[in-house]
């Protein structure tokens, strides 16, 4: 089968003047293109690079792939970024892996994912938005304190430091309104769970199942900890990752059976990492969920997961592609 591969490397766009720096963090190197290129061609499939882009339309329109494996982010700054390419695809009736750009512009939304897996049952910490219309009618004071400042429609921890973490309600205020002017979204104040931090694999359909669960624990050891940015950025110096994660068989079901609930609701498909944090009293509390997981083969949560189970990358990416070619019954 020829299979394109749909992405956006942080080399071949522009952050632009005026944008955080961290503005290019989701995007991806040429080091995971290749693996994914290498791994897709070991099931024997050939593999033609499509890009991102007006690239990724232009090749597209004139390589006639029989299917797509996309990792692509999008552009711009937009909370429908993520559905761009997936769009493109269905317009052109080109079937591809992934989740579809209805769950993709939710689940990058995190103000209403939040909404619906709290409301099929799944905890979630309290939280607040806040946006330039509302933000000067906000009570700092009745925010949740200790509370997690964050852009709402962002991944890859863009926009999440050290202080993100905030214990004096009059510390927040700042924090949002430098978010705001710098990220041009609004801001999830959302409730601080003080905890063990934890992330889950899931990979197929009906039924998905989790690849494993992994604890992030840091060196320093500190129920404060945040899996910021600068901690992702520097991960082999600063946390160990333990999977399986070594947790009370009780919270390790409450963990799974959140994580494929989140995944069902919200429509995922064919892969997604989920994290949580985990209370002083054994509640896993949903943070986000990510059904456009990174990839990457040496520093991505996912294949870090993966290959301390003894799953290696290719036969990982093996199966998210069998799981995605099994929707379409033309790609059998």
């Amino acid at each position: 089968m020829k299979i394109g591969l749909s992405y956006d490397l942080k080399d071949s766009v522009s952050a632009g003047s005026g944008q955080p720096e961290d503005a290019l963090e989701e995007y991806d190197s040429i080091e995971t293109v290749d693996a994914l290129k290498a791994a897709i061609e070991a099931k024997g499939h050939t593999v033609v690079k499509l890009g991102g882009g007006r690239e990724f339309l232009k090749q597209v329109l004139s390589k006639k792939v029989d299917f797509v494996f996309n990792i692509s982010e999008g552009l711009g700054s937009y909370r429908s970024r993520e559905a761009q390419a997936p769009s493109v695809l269905e317009m052109l009736d080109i079937p591809y892996s992934g989740a579809d750009p209805q769950c993709l512009t939710v689940c990058l939304d995190k103000h209403l994912t939040k909404k619906l897996v709290a409301f099929a049952g799944v905890p979630t910490p309290k939280w607040s938005v806040i946006d330039h219309d509302n933000v000067k009618y906000v009570d700092w004071a009745a925010l949740p304190s200790p509370a997690f400042v964050k852009p709402v429609w962002e991944g890859s921890s863009k926009g999440i430091r050290f202080n993100s973490l905030v214990r004096d309600p009059e510390q927040i205020k700042p924090i949002v309104t430098q978010l705001l002017k710098q990220y041009c979204q609004p801001v999830l104040v959302e409730e601080f769970i003080s905890g063990e931090e934890v992330t889950v694999g899931v990979v197929g359909n009906n039924p998905p199942k989790l690849v494993g669960i992994m604890r992030v624990v840091p060196r320093q050891q500190n129920s404060d900890f945040v899996y910021s940015l600068e901690v992702k950025r520097d991960y082999l110096k600063l946390v160990d990752y333990e999977c399986p994660a070594k947790l009370n068989k009780t919270i390790l079901k409450d963990i799974e059976k959140y994580a494929l609930k989140a995944f069902q609701v919200l429509e995922c498909r064919d892969f997604s990492r989920v994290d949580f944090r985990i209370s002083a009293d054994g509640t896993p509390y949903f943070l986000e969920i990510n059904p456009l997981a990174g990839l990457n083969p040496r520093s991505s949560d996912l294949i870090i997961m993966a290959k301390l189970l003894g799953l290696a990358y290719n036969d990982l990416i093996g199966s998210i592609l069998e799981a995605a070619l099994k929707r379409y019954p033309k790609c059998h």
